[in-house]
């Protein structure tokens, strides 16, 4: 039997960096510990904007970091800043820094982002196994979901009276599992293509430019799941806990609540490989992002409806761990190994000029309050989720063969 020696450590490894790295005790209570700082609505679309601005200006050099010098570098500088980020929070008080959090905290993901779905991709192509890309990625983001389990639980009860030194003491715990994630990054093992590039850097971008216009169902493959991650995760994540107060839920309640959800995610993400042997990718795609925008529009319409608010809440939550592994496969299979993570920290760049245009759009409405922004954001949804997607017949023959 083979083994899959260098694939199966990396994803082992990569599968507790990530339940140690996304681990965020705040997360129940986010934007009600924004609030209590003094922010405003219009304040947390402005922290969205630094966030992306942050990672346009830094996926570049991520991603260059990763092909010259490989993933484990490229993680080592990433979690060094998301510490410094983490730790400014506990003194922030002024928009000002809040804002600078954001933007470290941007950074911090460029040097994750890319990096960490080429280590997958070239360790499963090494052991030449590369189609469960989605299996692989399934399983490292289910690992998110458990530690949101344990942050959310934890975190609403632990700030249940929305008290400052509660939120500290959140703060605090988070950055203690930040510390394990740095020692996990030493275990990380790269493959052979890894961090081979050596021609200048700007000769590597424009590698990486060349190869997303040699496959241009990249670029629509990139606007179906874009567009639907923008409305459905980063917006809705940031208005979903006003949401449900607005509805009348407790706020210790909604720990329980995204407890439930990381729960069903977990079990989504580790369950890709079956929906995909048995449906088409696309289509997978399609209907995870029509619930996405039809999540939003309830939510937005139904605000006070509870079971409405929360029904939405588990579709919204299901489909995007759904979306995420498929997303991963399709567009990693129509990219070359040697300039791989600047590829794909190349299409990040497009995500956050699409962040920043969204988000712009966004703010405008933000005098309509929550319910206002949820419904330009369902449509945002439905938008990304009309794009066609088209694979490339190669890609479409090579699916067809592993699922026979």
């Amino acid at each position: 039997m083979k083994t899959r020696k260098l694939s199966s450590h990396n994803i082992r490894v990569m599968f507790w960096i990530r339940f140690f790295g996304t681990i965020n005790f705040l997360a129940p209570v986010l934007t009600l510990f924004y609030f209590s700082r003094g922010l405003e609505a219009s304040h947390i679309l402005l922290l969205q904007l630094f966030w992306s601005g942050a990672v346009l200006l830094g996926e570049i050099p991520g991603g260059v970091v990763a092909d010259r010098f490989g993933a484990k570098a490229s993680f080592l500088i990433g979690v060094i800043v998301k510490i410094i980020s983490l730790g400014l929070l506990v003194f922030a008080f002024e928009p000002w820094m809040f804002f600078l959090f954001s933007a470290l905290n941007g950074f911090a993901v460029t040097f994750f982002s890319g990096a960490d779905e080429a280590l997958i991709y070239e360790s499963l192509k090494e052991d030449n196994d590369h189609h469960r890309m989605d299996r692989a990625m399934g399983k490292i983001q289910s690992a998110g979901f458990i530690s949101m389990i344990l942050a959310v639980l934890f975190g609403a009860y632990l700030a249940k009276d929305l008290q400052d030194e509660q939120f500290v003491l959140l703060i605090v715990l988070g950055l203690a599992f930040h510390l394990f994630e740095l020692l996990l990054i030493f275990l990380v093992r790269n493959p052979r293509s890894s961090g081979s590039y050596r021609d200048n850097p700007f000769t590597q971008v424009a590698d990486g430019i060349k190869a997303i216009r040699k496959a241009p169902t990249l670029l629509l493959l990139f606007v179906n799941f874009t567009f639907v991650f923008i409305a459905a995760d980063s917006v809705y994540e940031a208005f979903n806990q006003p949401v449900f107060i607005n509805a009348g839920l407790p706020v210790v309640m909604i720990g329980v609540l995204y407890a439930l959800a990381a729960i069903g995610g977990f079990i989504a993400s580790q369950s890709v490989g079956w929906f995909t042997s048995r449906l088409p990718r696309n289509l997978l795609m399609a209907v995870t992002g029509g619930l996405a925008a039809l999540g939003l529009f309830l939510s937005a319409v139904f605000g006070e409806s509870l079971w409405v608010v929360i029904g939405a809440f588990f579709v919204l939550r299901l489909g995007q761990a759904i979306r995420g592994p498929i997303y991963s496969q399709l567009k990693n299979d129509q990219i070359p190994s040697n300039v791989r993570a600047t590829t794909l920290s190349l299409i990040s760049v497009l995500d956050s000029a699409f962040d920043l245009l969204l988000f712009g759009l966004l703010s405008i409405v933000a005098v309509k309050g929550v319910s206002g922004i949820l419904l330009a954001s369902s449509f945002i949804a439905l938008i990304g989720t009309l794009t066609p997607l088209k694979m490339k017949a190669g890609v479409k023959a090579e699916a067809k063969n592993r699922t026979a």
